[in-house]
């Protein structure tokens, strides 16, 4: 799980299919934060204190997508199952005008919440995320098909305890311009090496990855009705910026904003500067 103190306090709720851990700080209008693939709310860390010191009720879950110690093993961990766990996330704490923060693999699953049940959200914010024909891009396009192999999972999370590998592409290498922390790299990775029933999940959701659900949610981008700001980094080698433009031209509220010095883990490399991006979009797009 998520170790960070400043995301506030540690809660968890029931959703179909098992339970979610969350954590919260701040009061004020919601902003719900989704990250991707072999993470957890950590990746927040740095970004949450400027948002929630500036008036808003920030709420960071671990999603069960591979960093995460509750596992759901009744849960539905397809992209479109995930996305309706979100949005029942949303149904159980009775959340409203939610300003929804998604990066890398959450993208994905925002786009689909977005297509499918979006009528607890007033806007979104993706930041480097999968989309279209990039779920996964490459270099982990290939996981799916490996994860139907017997004990990959297991033999993948026994070799990150390597260190040496997390500057790999298919770590974090081309996900974070800068070295993860090795503790925040811990929380990350132990999650899935601790437990059988975690990498279960997390074989699941791998083997369930495929671009059809993006391609899916891009025919219905003509009917989402909320603001989208979508924050890229210009360096970003998993998803090109092609991919911005291309959201920005299909969806019809869309605004682009591109950050420099930074790979896809905006939140690790730039965390200020996406705090500040998303605030001055919230206060822009506020209802009241």
């Amino acid at each position: 799980m998520a170790t960070s103190t400043a995301l506030g306090r540690i809660h968890e709720v029931d959703v179909p299919g098992g339970c979610i851990r969350y954590h919260e700080t701040g009061t004020g209008p919601p902003i719900v934060f989704v990250h991707g693939l072999l993470v957890n709310a950590d990746l927040w860390r740095n970004v949450v204190p400027a948002i929630a010191a500036a008036g808003y009720r920030c709420i960071a879950p671990d999603w069960p997508l591979g960093a995460h110690e509750l596992a759901v093993p009744g849960a539905d961990l397809t992209p479109v199952g995930l996305a309706d766990l979100i949005a029942a996330f949303l149904e159980r704490l009775d959340l409203t005008d939610v300003t929804l923060v998604a990066n890398d693999t959450g993208g994905a699953l925002a786009q689909i919440v977005l297509t499918r049940n979006s009528s607890r959200i007033g806007r979104v914010v993706l930041a480097s995320v999968d989309s279209y024909e990039a779920f996964f891009p490459i270099p982990f396009a290939a996981f799916p098909q490996i994860a139907r192999i017997p004990g990959s999972i297991r033999l993948l999370t026994d070799l990150l305890r390597i260190r040496a590998l997390h500057r790999l592409p298919v770590v974090f290498g081309w996900a974070a311009k800068r070295p993860v922390p090795p503790e925040i790299a811990e929380s990350y990775l132990r999650p899935s090496r601790a437990s059988a029933a975690v990498r279960h999940d997390l074989r699941r959701f791998l083997r369930s990855v495929h671009h059809r659900y993006t391609m899916a949610a891009a025919r219905h981008f003509d009917e989402v009705d909320v603001p989208v700001l979508l924050i890229w980094a210009r360096e970003d080698r998993l998803f090109p910026v092609s991919l911005a433009h291309r959201l920005a031209r299909d969806l019809p509220e869309a605004t682009v904003r591109f950050i420099d010095d930074s790979y896809t883990f905006i939140a690790e490399d730039q965390p200020e500067l996406l705090a500040e991006s998303i605030l001055e979009f919230t206060r822009l797009h506020a209802t009241s």
